[in-house]
């Protein structure tokens, strides 16, 4: 008998967000495959909604730029009639009752969700594939390497880090669990958001 791989791990793919003092860290893996075989190795997994709040989106990625899409153009909506930036908390909201309207025929994904409120104080957010909601204040992981990444974050969590070190905990993390995974890998792209701008970071990893 073969076994049958989840819809959710088609294409693969793997993030961790990690609150810190001020600060807030999402990253993700940069591979796109169907199933066991690398196509690609520069796949854009996490998205800028606004300059203190990013989504990543793991799952199946034709869903994952349809979501995206439809996303944006609600937050566009919400720009223009508010004239403000959306709040993280509101955010989550909206994405999980975006997920829950399709509970039937559901978008195969998982949104990690990470920002820093109107305080500056991080906002970690996850849901399910129809809209259940997490919340937490260390740290959230999604996609095929989740539970390896659960490991190596409760080992190497440290509450309040500067942004410098929260950088060097999440690519630690991501690494560690990713080189775990045959579905995930190929380098890893991280995002430090702190209260005045946000730091983009390339990583290197096993090509193999």
């Amino acid at each position: 008998n073969q076994a049958t791989m989840s819809i959710m791990e088609y294409n693969g793919g793997s993030f961790l967000a990690m609150a810190g003092k001020e600060c807030v860290a999402i990253a993700s893996d940069m591979r796109f495959g169907v199933q066991l075989q690398t196509l690609g190795t520069n796949c854009n997994k996490i998205f800028k909604m606004h300059d203190k709040l990013f989504i990543g989106l793991a799952g199946l990625n034709s869903d994952v730029l349809t979501f995206e899409e439809k996303l944006r153009f609600k937050l566009n909506l919400f720009s223009l009639r508010e004239e403000r930036n959306i709040r993280p908390q509101a955010f989550a909201k909206l994405v999980s009752s975006m997920l829950y309207e399709k509970r039937f025929g559901p978008y195969f994904i998982e949104p990690v969700i990470a920002g820093l409120d109107e305080d500056n104080k991080p906002v970690l957010r996850s849901t399910d594939l129809i809209g259940a909601p997490l919340e937490t204040d260390d740290f959230i992981v999604g996609g095929t390497a989740t539970d390896q990444l659960f490991g190596v974050c409760e080992s190497f969590y440290i509450p309040d880090q500067e942004p410098e070190d929260l950088f060097e905990t999440v690519s630690q993390c991501l690494l560690a669990g990713m080189d775990r995974d045959c579905m995930s890998g190929w380098g890893a792209v991280v995002y430090i958001i702190t209260k005045d701008k946000v730091v983009t970071r390339t990583l290197r990893q096993r090509m193999d």
